[in-house]
């Protein structure tokens, strides 16, 4: 296992904010790391020094001689008028063949390819940079929030891609279902500190929870040996009978110290809008159409979203999910039908990239106080912005010194103390960090009243979501399922897909090269069919009766948070079941073929 890099006793400040406090870490040739840490920890500057676009304070950074760094920039690398093909034969100096081979993996194809970049979505343009950084062949990938506004199907196929890829990553995410999906590591930015853990970022997680828990169970028994030491002490320094006992408790008093509690930092807690819950239909659209003056997005548009559901809205970038917002909240007008809305209905709106509209030159105290409900008390305001972790001295910043993810933060708080009973949130994740998402999440499932929002975080979607609605091929429909239900079926779209094209690659003669040979699989005999298909059917059976169990269970279960961890588990062994039949299925063709 060689060592690609290393950082060693590494300082960072800027201003007063220590990034680097003598950090450490250590990557190597063949592991994937997951990098996380509170927003503004310093996990881009740091990626920023690995790539030698800025310098430390002191400290170092080694690099192998034979070190190919890739790194997916944020930036526009486009030429005007520049097709998909002459970008990454521009960038890569590969030839078209290859560039081709190389973009199919990321199914892009067609006019996807050969028609001009300027017109792909962001998606599709995302898929073009991790084309061009793997005809690079680099050894080790740096991506910062690689998953910022790509839609599903873009971030399963990118998480195919990194499964594949045998050389090392370091991927600064906040979606913990990608990093959970493509990093065996994790490492955490905290303090100044970086500290790697050789597991998931769920096992992790879990383990930082733990070692707090533990850290504070020590530091209340040392709190309690100490104020026993002091009172003894006390009592008895006076005494000349006790005062050399007394000074031999001193020495231990000294001795006794307090540890640093691990990831002591303060935690976002959300309080949702505090709403009357309401019952009927929320919102209906009646043959809706939407889009603009010169496009229609979608016809026939007939849903409709009741009181107290979390409604996700689904599709690829570039169906129309935003424009559908758009149209529901009135700030776009139908292209024809109408959308109405329930009586009393007070909507709330936080629509992508809304933070950078925020006024400049307002103070967050200042912002927070001119968009909350009227009536709302100043110590409300504080609570909120203490929740979001905005205290003390932030309170006074300039909406113009702000990060990204504190802007984020900000038009969320100002939106949760606005006291609406229908919330419109348009990727309301981005830019927060794993704590500031799993809070928000939580906030939501508590909330009381309707939340309409699109994300592509799927731990978020999952934590969240009560129904599906997915804009799909000019049409917006209530779908027949829950999300994990939409996941397995964009899975299984994208892996035949793939099959396909594996196939097509098998057959296709690469210029200069030799043509492939078809291999000719060995046949097996009936004996061998029916033993792996007895396997099968064992498999079958036992998720089965496990599944009928829990179905007897959930037709008696009262209470909802059990009847829901019931209907859970059913959906599991349910997606469990599937590829088995599948499977079975195919063998038994198979045996078919050998009789004959």
């Amino acid at each position: 296992m060689g060592v690609l890099l290393q950082v060693r006793n590494a300082y960072k400040r800027y201003g007063d904010q220590v990034l680097l406090d003598g950090a450490e870490m250590t990557l190597v040739d063949d592991v994937k790391v997951g990098f996380v840490g509170r927003n503004g920890a310093g996990k881009s500057t740091l990626l920023r020094v690995l790539l030698g676009d800025e310098e430390l304070d002191s400290g170092e950074v080694i690099r192998h001689p034979k070190l190919r760094l890739g790194y997916l920039r944020q930036h526009d690398p486009f030429q005007p008028g520049e097709t998909g093909i002459d970008f990454l034969m521009r960038d890569s100096g590969q030839p078209d063949w290859k560039c081709g081979e190389v973009a199919g993996q990321f199914e892009l194809k067609g006019a996807y390819l050969e028609g001009p970049v300027s017109q792909l979505s962001g998606g599709w343009q995302t898929r073009l940079k991790l084309a061009a950084l793997l005809l690079h062949e680099p050894n080790l990938l740096l991506l910062d929030e690689p998953t910022n506004f790509l839609d599903l199907r873009t971030q399963i196929l990118l998480e195919h891609f990194l499964r594949e890829f045998q050389e090392a990553c370091l991927i600064v995410s906040h979606d913990r279902a990608f990093l959970g999906a493509t990093c065996t590591h994790t490492l955490d930015l905290g303090r100044g500190r970086l500290t790697m853990y050789p597991g998931k970022i769920d096992a992790f997680l879990t383990h930082q929870a733990e070692r707090r828990l533990q850290d504070e169970r020590t530091n209340a028994t040392v709190l309690a040996k100490r104020r026993q030491l002091e009172e003894f002490i006390a009592k008895n320094k006076a005494r000349a009978s006790t005062a050399t006992r007394a000074k031999s408790k001193s020495k231990q008093l000294e001795r006794l110290e307090t540890i640093e509690v691990f990831g002591d930092e303060p935690s976002a807690r959300i309080r949702p809008p505090e709403v009357e819950p309401r019952k009927g239909p929320a919102v209906r659209c009646r043959d809706l159409s939407i889009g603009y003056p010169e496009r229609t997005v979608a016809t026939g548009i007939d849903v409709e979203i009741d009181h107290g559901q979390r409604a996700a809205i689904v599709g690829d970038n570039g169906q129309g999910k935003t424009t559908f917002l758009r149209t529901v909240v009135g700030s776009l007008p139908p292209v024809a039908g109408d959308v109405r809305w329930g009586y009393g209905c007070s909507i709330g709106v936080y629509a992508q990239h809304v933070y950078t509209s925020l006024p400049p030159e307002r103070t967050v105290l200042d912002h927070l106080e001119y968009v909350s409900a009227p009536g709302t008390k100043p110590q409300q305001i504080l609570d909120m912005a203490g929740a979001m972790l905005f205290r003390g001295e932030a309170m006074k910043k300039k909406i113009s010194v702000l990060s990204g993810g504190e802007r984020a933060r900000l038009c969320m708080t100002g939106l949760l103390l606005s006291q609406h009973n229908i919330l419109v949130l348009d990727e309301p994740g981005n830019h927060l960090d794993v704590d500031t998402i799993e809070a928000l999440a939580e906030a939501l499932r508590e909330y009381k009243g309707t939340v309409i929002f699109t994300s592509h975080d799927r731990h978020f979607m999952k934590q969240v979501a009560t129904c599906i609605v997915e804009v799909r091929d000019s049409r917006v429909t209530n779908y027949r399922g829950d999300y994990d239900a939409y996941l397995y079926a964009v899975n299984r779209e994208i892996d035949e897909g793939e099959r396909e094209a594996a196939a097509a690659r098998s057959k296709t003669k690469i210029p200069g090269g030799p043509a492939p040979k078809a291999a000719r699989p060995a046949k097996r005999t009936e004996r061998e069919i029916r033993k792996e298909q007895q396997g099968v059917e064992r498999q079958i059976a036992k998720l089965d009766d496990q599944r009928k169990e829990l179905d007897a269970k959930l037709q008696v279960a009262t209470d909802p948070h059990e009847a829901m961890e019931l209907h859970e588990k059913v959906t599991a062994l349910s997606d469990q079941l599937g590829p088995l039949e599948e499977k079975w299925l195919v063998l038994q063709e198979e045996l078919n073929d050998a009789d004959s």
